[in-house]
């Protein structure tokens, strides 16, 4: 992976910034830790393979980042008031976070939040147009449910955890692992380079797959309108609203983001058929939009661009935005 990829990823993530609510928002700016510390941690926590009957244990930073299933910890040993965990897993996982013992002063204004997804430099992943869950019920707030609810799930392969000690001493312990998802729906990458097919089995959402590196991706399958009964989904394509598209941008919320190609279903029809490009923003992004009346898929490659095809394609460019060849 090349420096300038390692720096662009770092960059969003100690850019973070939760979402205002109630003065329980993260300045990342606050923390000190730095950006080679937290992707060699990162890089460390990918690598790792354990035996099953090891649990992996180890203390949390107050900006951290989990890809290793186990047991966490944290302690303070002055106040921590802007602190957050990113959890990522594989494709086909969602997150699961259990609440093992918890020593905070809820009354105090401390508090341990679980967010479905990630927040980035104020960006929600996944966007609300993309979640299935309106935003208020994506906070799962351990003070305003106690052990009522011990397991949080997230909807995807990433969730984050906000937390806020005022105390010396205050501290809690929790348990990540991950849960097979037999249709992941919208997903960050944890490498720059791989493989993925995203299918929508006749359900009415939209799923995004994040790569959050400048890419070149291929297209090599793309079928829109496909079921099962050809009569049937003839005489329903008409005024679908099934598309695919290629979004390009700096921040993680889609809605945001540059159109780089659009595919759109109009009548029956399905592609067999290799295209690629070069996109040259910090994060390349394929979106598929279902109506539910089909089965919808998408197949895609993609590699990380080197250093001179980046400096080929800002020269080429002639816009501000994200570059594209």
């Amino acid at each position: 992976m090349s420096c300038n990829s390692r720096a662009q990823l770092c960059f969003l993530l100690l850019s973070v910034t939760a979402l205002r609510g109630q003065s329980r928002y993260l300045d990342a700016q606050e923390n000190e830790i730095s950006s080679e510390g937290l992707f060699a941690l990162l890089n460390s926590e990918l690598k790792r393979e354990l035996p099953e009957e090891y649990v992996y244990r180890r203390p949390l930073r107050c900006l951290d980042m989990v890809a290793a299933e186990g047991q966490f910890t944290f302690k303070a040993d002055h106040p921590q008031l802007n602190c957050a965990v990113f959890f990522i897993g594989e494709p086909n996982d969602i997150i699961s976070i259990e609440y093992d013992s918890i020593n905070i002063n809820c009354r105090e204004g401390d508090f341990i939040k679980v967010f479905d997804g990630w927040v980035m430099k104020g960006e929600k992943f996944p966007s609300s147009q993309d979640h299935l869950l309106p935003l208020y019920e994506r906070y799962s707030d351990y003070c305003d449910s106690g052990e009522a609810h011990p397991v949080v799930r997230s909807s995807q392969n990433v969730a984050m955890v906000f937390f806020r000690l005022h105390q010396s001493g205050s501290s809690f312990s929790i348990t990540f692992r991950k849960v097979f998802n037999p249709f992941p729906c919208n997903v960050i990458s944890q490498t720059p380079e791989g493989r993925f097919s995203m299918v929508i089995p006749q359900q009415h959402r939209n799923c995004s797959y994040s790569i959050i590196y400048p890419v070149e991706i291929q297209i090599g399958e793309l079928s829109l309108g496909h079921h099962n009964d050809l009569k049937r989904s003839i005489h329903g394509c008409a005024g679908a609203r099934d598309f695919v598209e290629l979004l390009g941008g700096n921040g993680v919320d889609t809605s945001k983001m540059f159109p780089m190609i659009l595919y759109i279903l109009t009548i029956y029809i399905m592609f067999y058929f290799p295209f690629q490009l070069k996109v040259g923003c910090d994060n390349t992004v394929v979106r598929m939009v279902s109506s539910g009346k089909f089965v919808n898929r998408v197949t895609f490659q993609y590699r990380l661009l080197g250093h001179q095809e980046l400096a080929k394609l800002k020269r080429n460019s002639v816009e501000d935005m994200c570059l594209s060849g």
